[in-house]
């Protein structure tokens, strides 16, 4: 999962970062309205955690903005506010989700994780792949037809997430870079080559049919096709 987070409070920008990314959950951080909307306009975000007081351009244009362009990624709105009136304004504008300023860690993590269900991204921890799962709290990978575990590190965790994920759909070495890299990222085409070496090995000790298939010119997808 990849989240945008547009905060200008630097200092909590960086705490929820590290909070998050403990819990394997790529961030790209934004720290104005301009820049965070340029961000959410790529289309690569699974959850939008946007504050509404920001420069520039308010969350509540960004959102306003991302929706009028028919950008239905799950937003959820931060603010030191609480009135009602600005919580009617947020959800008018399309907001999926209120928290108010101060919150614990743990509160945006569930609300993250109950909107991302909504989209149908998170179902009770596991995605699945024919005879494979992937634990999202402990990045194992698992072959249920042998019953072969193998952990996975950060990037080969988020390789996999979005090819499971994708369900035997072409990804391309750009998307890949995007998704698992970053929006301006300068990683190159070798690093995802890399990774999904990484993969086809560790597949292969599971003893799993599932392969990583390279399509020329196109990108790659899982498949259990020889």
């Amino acid at each position: 999962m990849r989240i945008l987070l547009v905060e200008d409070e630097k200092s909590l920008s960086d705490a929820l970062v590290k909070i998050l990314q403990k819990n394997h959950i790529n961030v790209d951080p934004q720290y104005d309205g301009e820049k965070g909307l340029f961000a959410a306009q790529s289309g690569i975000y699974d959850v939008i955690v946007l504050d509404i007081m920001l420069p520039k351009m308010s969350g509540f244009k960004v959102l306003q903005t991302i929706r009028a362009e028919g950008n239905l990624t799950p937003v959820i709105l931060l603010t030191a506010k609480s009135s009602i009136k600005d919580k009617v304004t947020g959800f008018d504008l399309g907001a999926d989700d209120y928290l108010t300023k101060p919150f614990q860690a743990t509160e945006l993590l569930m609300r993250i994780r109950a909107v991302s269900r909504r989209k149908g991204e998170i179902e009770d921890f596991l995605i699945t792949f024919k005879d494979l799962s992937l634990n999202t709290k402990n990045c194992i990978l698992t072959c249920e037809k042998t019953g072969k575990e193998i952990q996975l590190s950060a990037k080969e965790y988020q390789m996999m997430e979005f090819l499971m994920k994708k369900e035997g759909e072409i990804i391309s070495k750009e998307s890949f870079i995007t998704k698992v890299w970053g929006f301006l990222s300068d990683a190159e085409y070798n690093s995802v080559e890399v990774y999904i070496s990484f993969l086809r090995k560790k597949l292969k000790f599971l003893g799993t049919d599932i392969i990583i298939k390279a399509i020329r010119g196109r990108g790659y997808k899982l498949t259990d096709e020889d």
